[in-house]
């Protein structure tokens, strides 16, 4: 079974340049490709800023993505509102929580996990788990944070064969952080970093795709929309995956 995935920072659906509060771009954006699951980083709710609007179900109203979650990490004071990370799905959900990766005294930062059942083939279904993040600012930090993720449950209990799906935005500014603590653990990278931030014109590869079990990337890409170039301060980056069914192990006699 083939599935488009997006990972977008939205910047709270705030203009990069502009710092104009317009959902509609980001909607724009997302349309354009057709996205299967959506992780979206830096979503928010709460203020007068926002309109009031929960921007989760703004979103995936739009979109017409009715499985969703949204977990808050940061909470702004004085009325700010607050943010964090949500995943959409044109798949069932289940199982959602969220994994605290926070490094005292950095800013609150977690990992959104859930659990997809997606069909492989006629009559046939596997189960995809899902981890979206948003790390830190501090290379150090960000290891830290990664390790802490790796440590966790339930992704430390899963079988190597498990179709796991990690993505978001890394901050990872020089573009090795998966190279040297997920490709280890057994995930298949994007190749060559590409350059997501700022996204008027993009130097740094911050948001990254993994894969790992039996789960294969056949593409990925970022978007070359002029409407992503004013959404947000990120462009999404966008993949096209293949979960395959997998062969039971035998038993021994």
């Amino acid at each position: 079974m083939r599935a488009r995935v997006l990972t977008y920072n939205i910047h709270k659906c705030i203009g990069g340049l502009d710092r104009r509060y317009d959902p509609e771009r980001i909607f724009e954006t997302i349309r354009h490709y057709a996205p299967d699951i959506v992780f979206l980083q830096e979503v928010a709710q709460g203020s007068k800023r926002f309109r009031g609007e929960r921007q989760i179900e703004r979103l995936g109203d739009l979109l017409e993505l009715r499985h969703r979650t949204f977990f808050v990490n940061v909470v702004k004071r004085g009325g700010g509102g607050e943010y964090g990370n949500a995943i959409l799905s044109r798949f069932p959900l289940t199982d959602a929580h969220n994994i605290d990766v926070t490094i005292p005294p950095k800013k609150k930062r977690s990992v959104l996990c859930a659990r997809l059942r997606v069909r492989t083939a006629p009559g046939k279904s596997r189960t995809l788990h899902v981890f979206n993040l948003h790390l830190g600012l501090s290379g150090i930090e960000r290891k830290k944070q990664l390790r802490k993720f790796l440590d966790s449950h339930p992704f430390a209990g899963l079988d190597q064969r498990t179709p796991v799906l990690v993505a978001g935005d890394f901050n990872d500014v020089w573009g090795t952080l998966g190279k040297d603590l997920l490709v280890p653990a057994g995930f298949t990278g994007m190749g060559k970093p590409i350059p997501t931030f700022p996204a008027r014109m993009p130097l740094r590869a911050l948001d990254s795709i993994y894969l790992r079990g039996h789960a294969k990337l056949l593409r990925v890409f970022r978007s070359r929309l002029e409407v992503a170039r004013h959404a947000s301060d990120h462009l999404p980056l966008i993949a096209d995956i293949e979960i395959t069914a997998g062969r039971r192990k035998r038993r021994k006699a």
